[in-house]
């Protein structure tokens, strides 16, 4: 391999906060931040979602509405849109 043209590999700390896990993997993530893990200085690399809270690993469902788009979408703004027969005659 060719010197100097490769990115630093090393030991990272990432951090899932919406489920408080810990993965300790190699990666070229470049972070200031450090925390110590196991006794150990690693630098530190938080995450809003990994496979640890990502519902297609967790089998957890959303939430999801029986009703379709376009009645949603009239419910919430039907009364906005146009004016009644009678006002309109």
């Amino acid at each position: 391999m060719r010197k100097d043209i490769h990115p630093d590999y090393q030991e990272v700390l990432f951090h899932d906060t919406n489920a408080d896990v810990f993965f300790l993997t190699r990666s070229t993530a470049k972070t200031k931040a450090t925390r110590e893990y196991e006794g150990k200085e690693y630098p530190y690399y938080p995450l809003d979602i990994s496979s640890a809270s990502h519902p297609f690993y967790t089998g957890e469902q959303r939430k999801t509405s029986t009703e379709g788009r376009v009645a949603s979408f009239n419910k919430r703004f039907g009364a906005f849109g146009g004016r009644s027969k009678k006002a309109a005659e």
